[in-house]
């Protein structure tokens, strides 16, 4: 009898050591692009969620209850900032009820706080469309300003979870060093870009064209957040006889209707950037993200 008690007790103490350590952290991202930073920043020690996928528009999201109770339980918060999550995220940090991972707590974390916004609004009117008071939020489509948001949120983690600290620079340096060797990969492969000019669909890629030179001509929206009618696609097709664009960018989530309409008309492709991860099927993390993006752009060379 006395056996087989410690036979079953020693078989149950193996069974516990070999479950997974219980996450230290658990991540409430609000994009795909920081939920993948997350994981790579916080690897075994954070359990992360994504409140969006890439074929959701993220200025668009409804704060389901489903999106309040993760956040509620939730140790840390990873948001772009900059109001890009301004129609949804504030209803769900409030009804989460969670007091740690609120607007100015130390669990809460905007990643544009980590970089210079560009395209910051001279003035501000709800006329002029969907705009972003601090300035264009789609930061992640340059890869130096994922970099520095690593570096921020390798610090952030360290000052929520202290006894992580250690593991969070650790994981840090390992990807500062992969994404610097990327880095130079795709200056080098990108460098036909460099002057091409293009048409968006939406301001989504301004930090992109800063980064490999590419000159934009304009967005296809007459507005930011306001779809094209006939008329003003015409007027874009006018300019595109006078200033000839090589193609028209838009973003995985965006619709296709006006890219495709002055595609076809204007005889220059529509590439369909991932934008973030899992915008396509070959962007599956971070690197590939990049990986994809600088060959689908080159492919619209073509």
């Amino acid at each position: 009898m006395y056996s087989k008690l410690m036979f079953h007790l020693a078989a149950l103490l193996l069974a516990v050591l070999a479950l997974p350590a219980a996450a230290a952290l658990n991540v409430f991202a609000t994009v795909p692009e920081w939920a993948a930073l997350a994981k790579e920043i916080g690897g075994e020690r954070v359990q992360v969620f994504s409140a969006t996928n890439a074929l959701q528009d993220p200025h668009r999201i409804e704060a389901k209850p489903s999106l309040i109770a993760r956040a509620r339980a939730s140790q840390l918060v990873v948001a772009t900032g900059a109001d890009l999550e301004i129609g949804w995220l504030p209803v769900v940090l409030r009804e989460s009820g969670n007091a740690a991972i609120q607007p100015g707590q130390p669990a809460y974390f905007e990643a544009a706080s980590a970089v210079r916004l560009i395209e910051v609004p001279v003035r501000l009117d709800r006329a002029d469309g969907d705009v972003h008071p601090g300035g264009n939020p789609h930061i992640q489509t340059d890869p130096r300003n994922v970099l520095k948001v690593a570096e921020a949120l390798a610090g952030r983690m360290s000052r929520v979870d202290p006894a992580g600290a250690g593991a969070y620079s650790a994981n840090l340096a390992r990807f500062s060093e992969r994404w610097k060797v990327a880095m130079v990969r795709w200056e080098q492969a990108a460098a036909p870009l460099r002057g091409v000019p293009v048409w968006v669909q939406h301001r989504s890629f301004a930090y992109l064209a800063d980064w490999l030179g590419i000159k934009e001509l304009g967005a296809l929206e007459p507005k930011p957040g306001v779809e094209p009618g006939s008329a003003h696609l015409a007027g874009l097709l006018e300019r595109q006889k006078a200033t000839p664009a090589r193609m028209i960018l838009r973003a995985a989530y965006s619709r296709p209707t006006a890219s495709d309409w002055l595609g076809d008309r204007a005889g220059i492709p529509v590439v369909v950037l991932p934008f973030t991860v899992g915008g396509s099927p070959a962007a599956a993390d971070l690197v590939s993200l990049f990986d994809d993006t600088v060959q689908r752009l080159l492919g619209g060379l073509r």
